[in-house]
């Protein structure tokens, strides 16, 4: 697996600039990404057990996307992985990027947990 730098689990800068600094909608953005990235992983789970390239990739795709707006750096990152390594057929890589983007997920749960609230 390519080392991924877990270093900036959510960019909250930018986050900020998405939500024009609104901390009600930083909430609801970060809580809705960390819902649907964890129904993504339970379906990326069944793709890659299947075998399925393609599937694979367009989950991945899809999701790395939403990371990336807000700043969800190495969630992004692990998505994009799971694309380049779902392209290869390397099912285990994939395995083992979404493992750690299960985790990545619970330290965004967390860092919702900082945000400010009014």
């Amino acid at each position: 697996m390519q080392n991924i730098d877990t270093s900036v689990v959510l960019d909250k800068q930018q986050l900020r600039e998405i939500t024009l600094d609104d901390d009600d909608l930083m909430r609801e953005i970060l809580a809705a990404l960390i819902d649907d990235t964890s129904q993504q992983i339970s379906l990326l789970e069944c793709a890659i057990q299947a075998g399925d390239a393609d599937r694979c990739i367009r989950l991945a795709h899809y999701s790395k996307g939403a990371c990336a707006n807000i700043g969800a750096v190495t969630a992004a990152g692990l998505l994009k992985q799971i694309e380049v390594r779902a392209a290869a057929r390397e099912f285990h890589e994939c395995s083992e990027a979404l493992a750690a983007l299960a985790q990545q997920v619970s330290h965004l749960r967390e860092e919702a947990k900082t945000l400010p609230c009014r």
